[in-house]
């Protein structure tokens, strides 16, 4: 499924229709360059999923995660300055991608197995990717995609 944003208000929006069909348990993986617009879909993500409108909901790219409550708990991970596997391994985050929260990852291709390409680690299987290109300085394209059990499919689909 793919959705376009003409404006970082759109973003938002997108993301409030997103986060306000996640559940607990759900990870959200986010693809995209530096400015795609990662940050401003978790900050709607964040509000749809119930956190006050008076929320600050900043970037966690110092802090590394963020942890917000809403109807459910919210963790708010980036990985972009993290260069190291062992610096990966000591953040905790398996206890935090298999809690009863909705996990959020930017730069989750640092997850990715050196061992096996094709696999995450932490044996990270059920997951929502959402891959975020610039089409312009203002318009961005959201393509959608789960890894969920073939028995569940997930709310979001599709988000309108």
């Amino acid at each position: 499924m793919k959705s376009i944003t003409h404006s970082a208000d759109e973003t938002l929006q997108l993301g409030k229709s997103l986060g306000s069909k996640l559940i607990a348990g759900d990870l959200v993986l986010l693809f995209g360059d530096l400015g795609a617009g990662k940050t401003c879909l978790t900050q709607g993500i964040c509000l749809g999923a119930g956190l006050d409108k008076n929320s600050y909901i900043r970037s966690p790219t110092f802090t590394l995660i963020n942890e917000y409550q809403g109807a459910v708990p919210i963790f708010h991970i980036d990985l972009y300055r993290l260069e190291t596997e062992e610096e990966i391994m000591n953040l905790g985050l398996e206890e935090i991608i298999y809690s009863n929260a909705i996990t959020i990852i930017e730069w989750p291709e640092k997850l990715i197995s050196n061992k096996k390409p094709n696999e995450f680690k932490f044996g990270i299987e059920e997951r929502i990717e959402i891959h975020i290109s610039s089409k312009d300085e203002n318009v961005r394209e959201f393509t959608f995609s789960s890894v969920l059990p073939s028995s569940r499919e997930h709310p979001i689909f599709p988000l309108h």
